[in-house]
């Protein structure tokens, strides 16, 4: 196979050759301008476009208008962002890196400037469609390396949906030997209970179709990564929705909501950043194999594999170990942090709970657990993976 694979234009980013007609598109849209106007507003748009107008390959446009961008953010919006486990990635593979998903946008963008922060490559990136709710959006994330993931389709259609897509995952790994980003699920877990989804293993392994579940799998080299922020920007719009679906069952989000999450998620204060790496599962996939010839049950073990290294890789915060013994009505870790700090937490819970203006009958004690509960759980799955 060749880089430029037709078979994959529906979904893939862009080749260098579309880098500059994708970049006069972008910044002809006022949808665009807009955007930037909002994440940088002293920018000069005429300089701006100029900058822009000069890049020539994707690796120009993110190194040194995206990872500006982005390294720019972080200092505003993040009291501190670090990897760790860095003797974890074999440069000399691609590798799937798939993690729990914390921030629509952020996640990925993050994770590729401390890649190239040190030195190494930077990954694709999987997007669901629902999430490109402009024109200028879905532009945008083709040029930043990212590859979309169709969803919303029949029943019908979901299968070779499905196959294309571990096509090109596969294909992306072993011919472009570039490596991807894959949130374990889709969506974010609005409680931060983590967990992989079974079904996007399956997907990830219905290619090459000679091959066993195991042995795709560890074509892709993948390896679990634990991202943990110290606050949610989104905790409060998480909250929200969960009352709105305990009131009314039928509730549905709308494209709105996720453009407000996504606007949220970047310019709201999150506090400590860490993403800390996991090893490749790759000798774990043998002993499944070895152990386990029903692929029914080894995708649960695949699946408890992945889910264990996230969950011991995470960063615990004084705000878990806060929310824990509030939510347990204990004093269980009443060690790790200080009486201030935990009157600054419910302060900020309470704040939080205070931007929520339209939800009719707003149940604050409801809404307060919601919070406590997503702050909670990730240390609920860290201590027992480590069995504390």
């Amino acid at each position: 196979m060749s880089d430029k694979n037709a078979y994959f234009d529906d979904i893939r980013p862009l080749y260098d050759s579309e880098v500059r007609e994708a970049i006069q598109t972008l910044l002809a849209d006022p949808g665009f301008q807009h955007a930037v106007g909002y994440i940088l507003p002293d920018v000069d748009w005429e300089q701006f476009s100029a900058v822009m107008s000069g890049y020539k390959t994707r690796s120009e446009f993110q190194h040194e208008m995206v990872f500006q961008t982005v390294t720019l953010l972080a200092s505003r919006v993040t009291a501190g962002l670090r990897g760790d486990n860095w003797e974890n990635i074999d440069k000399d593979k691609s590798h799937v890196f798939l993690s729990n998903h914390r921030d629509i946008v952020l996640d990925a963008s993050f994770l590729n400037i401390l890649l190239s922060g040190n030195g190494f490559d930077t990954t694709e990136i999987a997007i669901g469609d629902n999430l490109l709710i402009h024109p200028w959006i879905d532009t945008l994330v083709r040029l930043n390396k990212s590859f979309i993931v169709r969803r919303g389709v029949s029943v019908r259609q979901m299968l070779m949906v499905s196959k294309h897509l571990s096509e090109y995952v596969h294909y992306a790994i072993t011919q472009k030997h570039e490596s991807i980003w894959m949130a374990q699920r889709e969506g974010r877990a609005k409680d931060g209970n983590d967990r992989t989804q079974d079904s996007l293993l399956k997907m990830l392994a219905l290619a090459p179709e000679d091959k066993s579940f195991i042995e795709s799998l560890k074509e892709l080299n993948l390896i679990p990564l634990a991202i943990s922020y110290e606050f949610d920007p989104c905790d409060y719009l998480k909250a929200r929705e969960f009352q709105l679906k305990r009131d009314n069952p039928d509730h549905k989000k709308i494209p709105w909501d996720d453009l407000i999450s996504m606007e949220t998620g970047m310019l709201g204060q999150k506090g400590h950043v860490v993403f800390r790496f996991g090893t490749c599962i790759n000798p774990e996939l043998d002993k499944i194999a070895a152990a386990e010839p029903d692929k029914r049950l080894q995708v649960d073990m695949v699946t408890s594999c992945i889910d264990n290294q996230i969950y011991r890789n995470y960063e615990i915060y004084p705000c878990n170990y806060i929310a824990y013994d509030l939510v347990e009505a204990g004093n269980r870790f009443a060690d790790k942090y200080t009486k201030e700090q935990q009157t600054a937490f419910e302060q900020y819970v309470t704040g939080q709970i205070a931007k929520i203006t339209d939800v009719p009958d707003k149940d604050e004690a409801y809404l307060r657990t919601k919070i406590y509960e997503m702050y909670c759980n990730p240390l609920k799955n860290h201590l027992e993976a480590t069995g504390k």
